[in-house]
C-alpha cells in the first residue's frame, strides 16, 4: 500500500484503540453474524465512523467484523489489480488475526497459506538476502 495506513496493521491498531482494546484481541472479539459495514478506509474517517456507530449502540463484535471485511476488500482489490491467484501466502503480524484471515479468504476466494511464525517472514527474507551480499 503506497498511499496511507488503510488496509494495514497500523489501521487495525488505531481502530483497536478506538474500541478500547488491544489489537491482538480483535479476532476473538469479532462477530461476523453482525457485521457492520465500514464505508471509509481512511484511518481518520473510519475512526469517526466507528465512534459514531458505537454512539448508536452497534455491537463491538459487528464493528470488528466490519473492519476485518473492510481491510480484506482493500487487499483483495490490490491483489486483483496484479492478478493474484490462489493459493496465497499470507505473512506478517496481521496474518495472526484469524478474523482477517477469514475475511481475506472470503474476498480472494482462495486458500491462504500462513506460516506458524508469520510475523517473522519479512525478517527471514531480509536475512537470506543479506547472507548473499
Amino acid at each position: 500500500n503506497d498511499k496511507c495506513a488503510a488496509g494495514t496493521g497500523r489501521f487495525l491498531q488505531v481502530m483497536a484503540q478506538v474500541l478500547g482494546m488491544d489489537v491482538s484481541d480483535l479476532a476473538d472479539a469479532e462477530d461476523p453474524s453482525e457485521t457492520v459495514s465500514i464505508n471509509s478506509m481512511c484511518t481518520v474517517f473510519a475512526e469517526s465512523e466507528i465512534i459514531g456507530h458505537l454512539a448508536q449502540g452497534m455491537s463491538r463484535g459487528g464493528l470488528i467484523a466490519g473492519l476485518h471485511q473492510s481491510v480484506a476488500k482493500r487487499v483483495a482489490g490490490m491483489a486483483a489489480r496484479v492478478g493474484v491467484v490462489g493459493p496465497v501466502a499470507f505473512t506478517g503480524g496481521v496474518a495472526k488475526n484469524t478474523g482477517i484471515r477469514r475475511a481475506l479468504e472470503e474476498e480472494l476466494k482462495a486458500p491462504l497459506l500462513t506460516p506458524e511464525e508469520c510475523q517473522f517472514t519479512g525478517a527471514l527474507g531480509a536475512a537470506l538476502l543479506a547472507r548473499n551480499l
